[in-house]
């Protein structure tokens, strides 16, 4: 009997589409808008957005909920994997997206871009680097055949690195850009857009699962609850570019400047996890989730600390945005390659 192709969702399979259209939506409301979009930029408190950070907030919790922390119990029975998603992602992965960025931003793009502005590319651009992803990675596990319950185990964990971990090396990498680093937001950031959403998310799982059972939260609760995450993400986009509206038109081409670090990047560090994975003789189930995760970001996190670093109309918010433009096209190339590649 043939085995049946697995398929993407429609709305995972055309992410691209829908964000490109909320862009040129939110371009447009910002072009044709002016300055009384300004409204909705200056409701802020301590520097973040409210409606902003309301939509990011509904964004992060309904992925929380996926995190089951009961599962880290038995990493130790097979610990390589976990071994490399960290090292990849956290001693890898931050590194490699600032070098990339400095050298596109302060070397390449010198003639185009003011220093200012570059500090803020890079910002950004490390900001995504130190979010290892969190949610569509369990999307590219299924397609790649990878292990759904070491995925997981896999995703919990690195939940609880970000915890500790973010601050730290976004506050180094920050620090080497000569970028002043207001660690109270970036702290706060972390505190409402991670642990908040996280305790939440746990709480609720705990929860429905002993009052409903296992089942019927992942096969009706989940996915009801999804459109929540995927109309937050869509309608921050079109403020965001409303917000950057005036930028965009007036240098056109920075969204393609921006993207083409970001890619370049995605598969160095798909190549570099999924080598190391061969070499330590991981099974294809375990090592393609690895590349994956380390591949692609919590661009939700990214977004919500870089809009309240450096504010809504900011370069840096830019560049954590375009990072959604380009992943999904990437990364559906780079299942194409795992699949070609199975072992």
């Amino acid at each position: 009997m043939e085995k049946q192709k697995k398929q993407i969702g429609l709305f995972e399979k055309y992410l691209t589409l829908w964000v490109a259209l909320c862009i040129a939506a939110g371009i447009g409301i910002g072009y044709f808008a002016g300055d009384s979009i300004q409204v909705l930029s200056n409701l802020e408190v301590f520097r973040v957005n409210i409606p902003v950070a309301i939509l990011i907030w509904l964004m992060i919790y309904p992925m929380m909920l996926q995190v089951d922390f009961s599962s880290i119990k038995n990493v130790g029975k097979r610990p390589k994997g976990l071994i490399l998603t960290l090292v990849v992602n956290w001693l890898v992965k931050p590194f490699t997206m600032a070098f990339f960025a400095w050298i596109f931003f302060t070397k390449i793009y010198a003639a185009i871009i003011s220093p200012e502005q570059a500090g803020e590319y890079i910002a950004g651009a490390i900001l995504l680097g130190a979010a290892p992803c969190t949610a569509m990675v369990f999307v590219w596990s299924y397609l790649t055949d990878g292990d759904p319950n070491y995925t997981l185990v896999q995703v919990s964990v690195n939940d609880l690195i970000i915890l500790v971990a973010f601050v730290p090396i976004v506050g180094l990498l920050l620090g080497i850009t000569n970028i002043q680093i207001p660690y109270d937001t970036l702290l706060a950031s972390v505190v409402v857009f991670v642990v908040v959403p996280l305790v939440a998310g746990y709480i609720t799982h705990k929860i429905l699962i002993r009052k409903k059972g296992g089942i019927w939260f992942a096969k009706i609760f989940l996915p009801k609850f999804k459109p929540v995450s995927i109309i937050a993400l869509l309608v921050t986009l079109v403020l965001l570019f409303a917000f950057q509206g005036t930028n965009i038109t007036s240098n056109p081409l920075i969204i393609l400047l921006v993207a083409v670090p970001l890619v370049i990047q995605t598969y160095f560090i798909f190549f570099i996890a999924w080598f190391g994975g061969r070499k330590l003789k991981l099974p294809h189930a375990i090592c393609s989730p690895a590349a994956m995760i380390g591949a692609s970001n919590f661009f939700e996190l990214a977004i919500a600390v870089a809009i309240a670093l450096f504010g809504l109309q900011s370069p840096a918010a830019l560049v954590t945005v375009v990072g959604v433009l380009v992943e999904v096209p990437v990364m559906l190339s780079l299942v194409a390659l795992a699949n070609k590649w199975k072992y």
